[in-house]
């Protein structure tokens, strides 16, 4: 943050250079800005001071009250702090803090001249909060239009003021501070009030602007997340004006031109309710291709929740974006909990300890750790150091953890429910006999070293590279739409093991139903068929391949005929010989080849048919891939490709979940 302008005494600073330190109130000004804060100065070895800050907004404002030679120097611990100013030092006693909260939206500090002995109230803080506890006859109106232009200006706006104290005054409210703070019952309502009653009859110094910047890649990674069908809120404290702008910025609200921001606002309760009716008819009304989006303050928010919650559900679910300002910690909550009430999955970002709140509310919590510090991080499931790694997180490792779930989830089964079937197909040609063609150490092995291992490769796996999903940020829609793990998935892997599992049967039993073999031999012939099938269906699920894939793959493939000639070289084991005789046998390998046919034949077919003749958004991207080798696809083919996912995805952007429903979801109607 920079402080970048201010305006003290009806002059505007900041637009033209000048010396305007030998004013008295642009001096007062300065050192309510060293002061009223609780900046620790650190000097360093050769001199130099620099400020340990709780926000960076402090920071800012003593920063620039150093540039201007009012220097904060020292605090030590008996609460002297030492102002230099054009040389000159003064020093005052810092007697009480009367610290910020969302609810006061200001901060004030009580302190006393170590010189004169005269006691002043320093306070700064919101315009709203500020403004009315002005002493009678203040011109609050030139102040307000200030902050008004600086608001349009996208800069964050403070009130600076103070009072002069009488002693037997300060020391009156001293006591009933003290005795607020020692309460045990209703402690920080008790204190607000102490606080109040203080911060009365302000004499109003000036308005200080500060630029908010934002980092390297705020808007680029918004217009990413939006296109990617991300619906994108801000919630903030900043004045309204400021967000809009702020939101402009950041390709957050689009300009009147392509989209429309509704306002939801009024002097009466009335007013704000008839606004939101206003809103939600144009919301359902309007052109799909319009951009909307609605933006509300904290006071709006608060009456709506008390008498309009499901009118401003049914706007909140039908916005893509919406800007709510001034906005407390409790309130960025209680929105984020009535968007996860209405069935939406929410991930809440925030960089400052205003955002712990709704961080733990979400059902994903991102910190930023930086300047702000890290209570958001600490509180966050993920932590990151800039806003802009958020679109690798979410449209990267996000989309690639969502398929390796629903691979590994799905096979899972399909691979459990292989050996049961042909455990059930047995038992029915046994006469039900409760024999069972896999000895134990077959079925211990099966799912602890056979299968397991082929598993672990999906996490090396990506369908897509890293660089396409970014160039079309729009295929994370097919992950939304729960198109890889849903009822329809799930009854093909279902349907693949029953297959499968019909295919090792019947042509194990009949390969061998004129041999004298034993139940080990068939036993093991039917494991075999197992292996092998679910070696290629891992091969044919696997998008790219690398050595430690090709490894666990063919590597386990080995191991299984490895482990089971060593077993069969042990006299004491019922399998005694049987992998080695089975091996020598050219009939078993002519087996497993008709296993492999039989079960990935019409597998290979009906994806082959599939990805010609009805192609997803995932394989169009695969075969741009493969024909150009990487996602650059130059001039009129990018294009042409852009508008064909978008084709191949309208169903899913209208609708998230209208033809497939997530199993991995919360609720039947997540999106």
């Amino acid at each position: 943050m920079i402080f970048r302008r201010c305006y003290i005494s009806g002059v505007l600073y900041g637009d033209k250079t000048g010396d305007a330190l030998k004013d008295p109130d642009v001096v007062k000004f300065l050192m309510v800005m060293a002061l009223c804060n609780t900046v620790v100065p650190i000097k360093s070895n050769d001199g130099t001071i620099s400020y340990k800050a709780q926000s960076q907004d402090e920071e800012a404002l003593v920063n620039a009250a150093s540039n201007l030679n009012m220097l904060l120097t020292s605090k030590d611990s008996s609460g002297i702090a030492e102002i230099c100013f054009n040389g000159s030092k003064f020093y005052y006693e810092v007697l009480d803090v009367l610290e910020f909260t969302s609810d006061r939206k200001r901060m004030s500090i009580v302190v006393k001249e170590v010189k004169s002995g005269k006691f002043l109230l320093l306070t700064k803080g919101a315009d709203e909060a500020i403004f009315p506890r002005s002493c009678p006859g203040e011109q609050t109106k030139t102040y307000l239009e200030a902050v008004e232009m600086y608001s349009h200006l996208g800069l964050r706006t403070l009130c600076l003021g103070c009072r002069d104290l009488e002693e037997d005054e300060y020391k009156e409210w001293s006591k009933k501070f003290q005795d607020a703070s020692c309460s045990l019952d209703n402690r920080e309502h008790k204190i607000a009030e102490v606080c109040n009653s203080l911060e009365q009859g302000i004499h109003i110094l000036g308005i200080t602007a500060i630029e908010d910047r934002l980092q390297d890649g705020v808007p680029e990674t918004i217009k990413l997340l939006r296109k990617a069908g991300i619906n994108v809120w801000m919630l903030t404290g900043d004045k309204q004006t400021t967000a809009i702008q702020i939101g402009l910025l950041c390709n957050l609200i689009t300009p009147e031109s392509k989209g429309q921001l509704l306002s939801i606002n009024g002097k009466t309760e009335d007013d704000i309710l008839q606004s939101l009716e206003r809103a939600l008819t144009i919301m359902k009304t309007a052109l799909e291709r319009k951009d909307l989006a609605f933006v509300l303050d904290g006071w709006a928010l608060e009456i709506i929740l008390k008498r309009s919650l499901e009118s401003f559900t049914k706007l909140a679910m039908m916005s893509r974006t919406a800007i709510c300002c001034r906005m407390t910690p409790l309130q960025k909550a209680q929105l984020v909990g009535i968007l996860k009430s209405s069935g939406s999955l929410t991930l809440a970002i925030g960089d400052g300890g205003n955002d712990v709140r709704m961080i733990q509310e979400a059902n994903v919590g991102v910190g930023i750790s930086g300047r702000e510090g890290l209570q958001a991080a600490r509180a966050a499931d993920y932590s990151i150091g800039k806003f802009k790694f958020l679109r690798r997180l979410i449209l990267v490792h996000g989309r690639y953890s969502y398929n390796r779930t629903a691979f590994i989830s799905q096979y899972s089964f399909y691979k459990s429910l292989l050996i049961c079937f042909i455990q059930i197909l047995f038992s029915f040609s046994s006469g039900l006999s409760g024999t069972s063609i896999f000895n134990s150490i077959s079925l211990m092995a099966y799912n602890v070293f056979y299968t397991s291992l082929p598993v672990m490769t999906i996490i090396f796996d990506k369908d897509i590279s890293e660089a396409t999903v970014l160039r079309y940020p729009q295929i994370l829609l097919y992950s939304q739409a729960g198109r890889l793990l849903n009822r329809s998935t799930f009854a093909e892997w279902f349907g693949r093991s029953l297959y499968h599992a019909f295919v090792v049967f019947l042509i194990t039993i009949n390969a061998y139903a004129d041999e004298k073999s034993d139940m080990e031999e068939l036993s093991m012939v039917a494991l075999s068929g197992c292996i092998w099938l679910q070696a290629f269906v891992v091969t044919l699920d696997t998008n790219s391949f690398t050595c430690p894939q090709i490894t666990l793959i063919w590597g386990n493939f080995v191991a299984f005929y490895m482990i089971n000639l060593i077993l069969s070289a042990v006299p004491t084991l019922q399998m005694h010989t049987v992998m080695w005789h089975l091996c020598n046998q050219p009939s078993y390998w002519i087996t497993m080849a008709l296993i492999v046919a039989a079960g990935m034949g019409p597998v290979l077919a009906l994806r082959y048919l599939r990805n010609v003749y009805r192609p997803s958004a995932i394989d169009v991207l695969q075969q741009i891939e493969q024909t150009d080798g990487h996602a650059q696809a130059p001039g009129n083919l990018e294009s042409s490709t852009g508008t064909y996912l978008d084709y191949l995805l309208t169903d899913l952007r209208r609708n998230k979940s209208s033809i497939h429903q997530p199993l991995l979801s919360d609720s039947a109607s997540s999106r």
